[in-house]
């Protein structure tokens, strides 16, 4: 839903309701297309995906990334415009394996993979976040990781928490 910029009014909807079972993060490209990532509830309803919509909320691609690979959980726009979704796969398995995935926003394709590379946890990844550094940030269980993203490294842990369960991160300058 979108709200106006003071809250004082009823939000009204963006795109069709229950077009997406467990929506897990959503970003709006430089074109105006919505991505929306599809992920897996609980239950286990849902598709693995990003969805697609046109501006005027209109579905374009319905399973625009198709990856065995992806149970999102977060998603953001990178400054080069691909996407980049955090995944845990599969989603709430105590031997997941998490990642980072930047996907093409032209046609969906899977880009490359930034992992942890055993240098963190790096367990349950959520949100994802560009720094005023350029770098990017990912929330995870007990960290924040840090990575570059024009190399894909790892550079570990920037902060360090237990019981850190975060779904979102901000920086504010």
């Amino acid at each position: 839903m979108a709200f106006p910029a003071g809250l004082d009014a009823a939000g009204e909807l963006v795109v069709p309701a229950g077009v997406v079972p467990f929506p897990r993060g959503f970003a709006f490209g430089s074109d105006g297309r919505l991505f929306l990532a599809s992920g897996v509830g609980p239950g286990g309803e849902g598709d693995d995906t990003v969805v697609v919509f046109a501006p005027g909320g209109s579905v374009l691609a319905a399973r625009f990334v198709m990856d065995p690979g992806l149970s999102p959980l977060d998603l953001a726009i990178a400054p080069n415009e691909n996407i980049l979704v955090s995944s845990e796969q599969p989603f709430g398995a105590p031997d997941a394996v998490t990642t980072i995935r930047e996907y093409d926003a032209t046609d969906g394709h899977l880009i490359r993979v930034f992992s942890s590379n055993g240098l963190t946890e790096f367990h349950k990844p959520r949100g994802l976040r560009f720094g005023p550094n350029g770098l990017l940030y990912c929330v995870a269980q007990d960290e924040v990781v840090a990575f570059n993203f024009e190399t894909g490294e790892c550079l570990g842990a920037v902060v360090r928490m237990p019981r850190l369960n975060g779904q979102a991160l901000e920086f504010f300058g």
